[in-house]
């Protein structure tokens, strides 16, 4: 330990990117072994003194697995992403040779509590859990099998979110079929020689085409295009991933995967997982209900007799109820989102409610031009609290979606955490939709630097239940829809604040269909449960059957939605988890002020209590903490029943 100021990682140019991806591989690789051994030939004494070599040891495998997953995903550089690849699937190697080392089960099984703190007690019946859990106490050829299980686990979740990630759809149309979609989205996609105009099925393309055009065929082949990515390639890849994971599971004690998976989250069980579902299910019947009948008599205008929706045509008939019934013109209301305001929007927003200050570092070294890079400072101390990273423009070979990837895990007087936002949005003006999901992700990311400050690595940042981890983010959402904040930074190109009436009306209208859209999110949550407890050998027929008994929207002949659904691989059968904690999140919410929604006092126990703990605690217990008594239904129920 060391009481010199902490210096965030340095970078390396292009042209050294490979060779230090590789270096910091090898090095970190060689001092989580020669950690390895120390505890194998001469473990310290003090089981503290153990617990901090094995948690030192994690921390450097924690740093060349975080760089892996990174580096794989936004590199520019296709043989940097590979070998960032390779690194990742190194430290799982090696995790999983450590995980089943009987010598050194043995060691953390002899150690004893007594004289250690709240937190290292907590560590040591972690690191014992996992060593069960993993099957150390397996015999020699379950052990090898389980080896060979979880590299082959590792080499296909790789390829499945690589053939995600690569697979960008064109749709090539005249340019008079772009009528509808704003003025600026024309003038960014002129007409090619031949005269037709490219699109993608990046989010910046695809989310406008099926809003905005007037063109049902323009539509539909966006729709195609977009839910058919990753087939047919990730068909056998996902099956073989769910038979290797059950495989797993039963190995080491297990019924199926998404009991084993449940065991370490707050659902407990995997059969709470298909209770859970279908409590929210049935919740959202009566609200899916109301507003899909308001929706269909608009669509029965323009498409007479049809009595169900298509899912082409979803989002753009939604977009017309909006309009027509709510005032909302989603058009009219990007005019008040260009990107550069909204990203400083964002950061003057959090840095209030949160007392941070973020100090731009515009010279440092980063993968990709478009990254802009900020120390985080604490308002009041100016203390150095991590560094964050904002990639948030799409290209080739990028990660698609969106989502906050490590770069290093913060420890107390070790490293500062350093995290990196991943996203895909317009250069211009901002659908609301993808403000609110800027908002989401920069929440993992304060989560990740503000609770990367303890003495452990085990319980930096984010490392708390995974079906907690969304709350938060989920609950900085309600920011991107204040009035008043939202008038500090969404302007029009004449300077004029968005008016406080249309974000009354934006929020009416977001209400309308929220019953559907639960009912959407527990079709995804269904696919990610059933296709790990059941494995299907015809996944898209039981996708097929799992629409029609969850989803407002009928199938959509052709398309195989689950080979591009990437939470198949990080979240596998515990999608749940998004709705999950936005039950949390809601209940989180009711503490603050609706009137003001930066009060001090409840903003601070806020940051203190739920995110400056990092994984210390119980996520029950943190909630518990905040609200002064224990997390309930109620405020989820009353949002869901009482929307539009």
């Amino acid at each position: 330990m060391t009481d010199a100021p902490l210096t965030p990682l340095t970078l390396p140019a292009d042209d050294a990117a490979q060779a230090w991806v590789a270096d910091r591989a090898e090095a970190g690789l060689a001092a989580a072994a020669a950690l390895a051994q120390e505890l194998r030939e001469a473990p310290p004494s003090e089981a503290l003194a153990v617990l901090q070599t094995w948690d030192a040891l994690m921390l450097h495998l924690g740093n060349v697995a975080a760089m892996g997953s990174l580096y794989g995903n936004v590199h520019p550089d296709e043989a940097v992403r590979t070998t960032a690849e390779g690194a990742e699937q190194d430290v799982d190697r090696v995790v999983t040779e450590l995980s089943l080392d009987a010598e050194l089960y043995a060691l953390f099984a002899g150690l004893s509590a007594e004289g250690l703190d709240a937190d290292a007690t907590r560590l040591l019946e972690k690191v014992r859990r996992d060593f069960t859990r993993a099957g150390v106490d397996r015999d020699e050829p379950t052990r090898r099998r389980i080896a060979e299980i979880r590299a082959r686990i590792t080499e296909v979740d790789q390829e499945f979110s690589k053939v995600v990630r690569d697979d960008v759809r064109t749709v090539r149309v005249a340019a008079e079929r772009l009528a509808g979609l704003p003025e600026d989205f024309v003038a960014e996609h002129p007409a090619e020689d031949d005269g037709l105009v490219t699109l993608t099925t990046d989010y910046p393309d695809a989310l406008p085409v099926r809003m905005f055009a007037e063109d049902a065929e323009l539509r539909r082949d966006m729709t195609l295009a977009f839910l058919d990515r990753g087939w047919p390639a990730n068909d056998a890849l996902l099956r073989e991933l769910f038979d290797l994971r059950h495989e797993l599971a039963t190995l080491v004690g297990y019924a199926d995967w998404p009991s084993y998976d449940a065991e370490v989250k707050m659902i407990g069980t995997g059969p709470a997982i298909g209770e859970f579902i279908e409590k929210i299910a049935d919740a959202a019947q009566e609200p899916m209900e109301r507003d899909l009948a308001v929706l269909l008599e608009r669509y029965v205008r323009d498409v007479p007799g049809a009595t169900r929706i298509s899912p082409s045509d979803a989002l753009h008939y939604e977009e017309l109820v909006r309009r027509e019934q709510y005032d909302v013109d989603a058009q009219q209301v990007r005019r008040y989102f260009s990107f550069e305001k909204v990203r400083q929007g964002l950061l003057d927003v959090t840095g209030r409610l949160l007392g941070l200050t973020y100090v731009e570092v515009p010279d440092v070294v980063t993968w990709h031009e478009d990254v802009t890079v900020y120390d985080v400072r604490d308002a009041t101390s100016g203390a150095e609290l991590g560094r964050i990273y904002l990639d948030l423009h799409p290209r080739s070979g990028k990660y698609g979606h969106a989502a906050q990837f490590t770069l290093t895990d913060g420890v107390a007087g070790r490293q500062l955490p350093e995290g990196v936002l991943v996203c895909n949005f317009s250069r211009g003006l901002m659908e609301h939709d993808h403000v609110v999901t800027l908002f989401h992700e920069f929440g993992h990311l304060v989560h990740h630097v503000l609770g990367g400050h303890g003495a452990w690595s085990r319980f930096a940042g984010v490392a708390t239940e995974w079906d907690f981890v969304e709350a938060p983010s989920q609950m900085l959402e309600e920011w991107a829809w204040d009035a008043e904040i939202l008038a500090s930074f969404a302007t029009n190109a004449d300077g004029e604040a968005i008016p406080a009436a249309l974000v009354a009306a934006m929020r009416r209208s977001e209400d309308f269909g929220v019953g559907y859209r639960v009912r959407v999110q527990m079709f995804y949550a269904a696919v990610s449960y059933l296709f790990h407890l059941e494995r299907p050998a015809d996944l898209t027929a039981r996708m097929v059957e799992l629409q029609e008994r969850y989803s407002p929207w009928p199938y959509l002949e052709g398309t195989h939605f689950f080979a591009n659904f990437g939470h198949l691989g990080g979240y596998s059968s515990a999608y749940y988890t998004y709705t999950w904690s936005l039950v949390i999140a809601k209940d989180l919410f009711s503490a603050f002020d609706a009137d003001d929604l930066f009060a001090t006092e409840v903003a601070h126990r806020y940051r203190s209590r739920i995110l400056e703990p990092g994984g210390r605690r119980d996520a029950a217990d943190l909630v518990s903490d905040f609200l002064g008594r224990p997390y309930t239904f109620d405020a989820y129920a009353e949002w869901l029943a009482g929307s539009a």
